[in-house]
């Protein structure tokens, strides 16, 4: 496995993360990214920070909900538990990221 597969389960978690908004909204989202902040769905993976900065100004606060349930997803495809603690207020979605692939990856190197 590589750094390939991984960015596959990135977009694979953020897929079925906003697919839980319904498909509409799911294509909307997306269609959003491109045309405003020239991310396009399979650059997500190289683009992780502003990612999560589009996330943050087209969702406000509530970016942190979808952001948790992309970590959820990502984590269970790399078979990781996710352990959020709410009382911690910096949720940091690319230090999450970062991690999840660090782990993944050196899984895949043994």
């Amino acid at each position: 496995m590589s750094r390939q597969d991984f960015d596959r389960l990135i977009l694979d978690a953020v897929d079925k993360s906003l697919s839980s908004l319904g498909d509409s909204a799911k294509q909307t989202i997306y269609f959003h990214l491109k045309t405003t902040f020239n991310i396009k769905k399979q650059d997500i993976p190289n683009k992780i920070v502003e990612f999560h900065a589009a996330m943050e100004k087209t969702f406000g606060l509530g970016c942190k909900f979808l952001e948790i349930l992309i970590m959820k997803n990502l984590y269970e495809k790399v078979g990781q538990s996710f352990k959020y603690k709410p009382e911690q207020q910096d949720l940091v979605f690319t230090e999450y990221i970062n991690s999840a692939r660090r782990s993944f990856l050196k899984k895949t190197i043994k």
